[in-house]
C-alpha cells in the first residue's frame, strides 16, 4: 500500500529491520553510509536496492536533512553497487518511489537498480 512520504520515519519498517538484522537479506554491498540487497520480488534480471542507513522516509526527505557526506556515501554506493554488477555499459534503471502518487510502498528511502536485460521505456 502507498505510503505518505511527509509522516515521521517509522523505525519498525522492513527496511529499519534489515539493517538492524533483524530481518535476513541478501546482502551485496555495504559500507558506511548504505547497504544494498537483492530484491526478493524482482522485476528485472538483476533487481538491487540501496539503501541508506540513516532514517530517511523518501527522496525529500534525504536531500533536505542528509549531511553532504551522507547524500555524497550514499550516491556513490550506488554508482558502486551498479559498476559492481556489470551494469554500466549496458546500460541500467534507477529507480526512486515518492509517497503515494509515486508508489512508494517502505517509508524508508531506498533506489531501485533493475538492469541485466533490455528494459524498455518504463517498467509496468
Amino acid at each position: 500500500m502507498p505510503i505518505d512520504a511527509t509522516r515521521p520515519y517509522d523505525s519498525d519498517n522492513i527496511f529499519a529491520r534489515i539493517l538492524r538484522g533483524e530481518i535476513p537479506a541478501t546482502r551485496v554491498y555495504e559500507d558506511d553510509w548504505a547497504i544494498a540487497f537483492e530484491d526478493i520480488n524482482p522485476q528485472a534480471e538483476i533487481h538491487t536496492l540501496v539503501v541508506p542507513k540513516g532514517e530517511y522516509v523518501s527522496w525529500d526527505d534525504f536531500s533536505a536533512k542528509a549531511s553532504d557526506a551522507e547524500i555524497a556515501g550514499f550516491v556513490r554506493a550506488v554508482g558502486t553497487v551498479a559498476r559492481e554488477k556489470g551494469l554500466v555499459e549496458p546500460g541500467y534503471r534507477l529507480l526512486a518511489n515518492v509517497g503515494a502518487h509515486g508508489g512508494q510502498e517502505v517509508p524508508h528511502l531506498h533506489v531501485h537498480i533493475f538492469g541485466g536485460q533490455p528494459l524498455g521505456r518504463m517498467i509496468a
